[in-house]
């Protein structure tokens, strides 16, 4: 993870003095996702093994790929545009090398985050990345 340069909403939330804060900070990160249209929201777009709803939409190629998800959860908003941040744009290479828990850790929202949260996250990352590959 030391190549990984933290994105600007990362920084902000890592730099929070403690978790009310850093929760605060995912909100307002959470409004910068724009939702999804009715008709994105669909089974198709959703993905599974979140406890909340997530719906993930990837387009562009494999030399830039683009990332739009959405969510009914504010917190889950939040953090799915702190993971998407850094990955916005990447090559599909480096969208499979990325590794969501260690940046996680980095920030240091892994120790706060409940189970199932972390286990819907890191089932947002695996269909981003299996998604990569019909790019």
């Amino acid at each position: 993870m030391s190549t990984v340069k933290l994105s600007p909403l990362a920084t902000t939330i890592q730099q929070s003095q403690n978790w009310e804060a850093q929760m605060r900070q995912l909100m307002l990160a959470g409004k910068q996702l724009a939702p999804l249209t009715p008709s994105e929201q669909c089974d198709d777009n959703e993905v599974s093994g979140c406890e909340s709803q997530v719906w993930l939409i990837l387009g562009g190629d494999t030399h830039a790929v683009q990332l739009r998800a959405y969510s009914t959860s504010k917190i889950i908003r939040g953090l799915l545009a702190v993971l998407m941040e850094p990955l916005q744009g990447q090559s599909v290479e480096k969208i499979q090398a990325f590794d969501s828990q260690a940046y996680l850790q980095l920030l240091g929202l892994e120790r706060h985050l409940s189970q199932s949260r972390a286990s819907g996250l890191n089932a947002v990352v695996k269909a981003i990345q299996y998604r990569c590959q019909s790019l």
